[in-house]
């Protein structure tokens, strides 16, 4: 399966506009290849650099959507999702995106996208370890996307 963003290349630098700096809009996503038997997606943003990449202490959860349908082959800019989509909690504790708002660095961003032979029973306020149990067992194939980012000096 293949993830990718009209927005940046992978490896490539996530541009302002979708971070704290500028509007903070998801970056719109592709995604292909997808194996047979997919009933559903999931996708995960993360950043394993928090809060200073030279020293990282955790994993930030930026982003976290599943029951994607099926047939669904991208996410707009904004992350407007299918009626059927739900989105998690990330470590704002809020659903929806979060956009790259480093504190110090350049940061890594990974997009990971899930293809699951199953939809996923909906739950209030799930967070990334919460969908990582329910995906236990139903993972099909993997897709990851790469950006980074570092705020500007003012």
């Amino acid at each position: 399966m293949r993830l990718e963003s009209t927005a940046f290349a992978d490896g490539g630098e996530i541009p302002a506009r979708y971070t704290c700096e500028g509007e903070d809009l998801s970056p719109p996503l592709v995604w292909s290849e997808v194996p047979p038997g997919a009933q559903s997606f999931a996708l995960v943003v993360e950043d394993p650099d928090a809060p200073d990449p030279a020293a990282p202490k955790m994993t930030w959860v930026h982003w976290i959507v599943y029951n994607l349908p099926a047939e669904a082959r991208a996410l707009p800019e904004g992350g407007r999702l299918p009626a059927q989509a739900h989105s998690g909690l990330n470590d704002w504790h809020r659903t929806g995106w979060g956009g790259p708002c480093p504190p110090i660095g350049r940061h890594r961003y990974f997009f990971r996208l899930y293809a699951l032979d199953a939809v996923l029973t909906p739950a209030r306020s799930v967070t990334r370890a919460m969908l990582a149990q329910a995906m236990a067992g139903h993972v099909l194939a993997q897709a990851e996307l790469m950006g980074t980012y570092q705020k500007r000096r003012r």
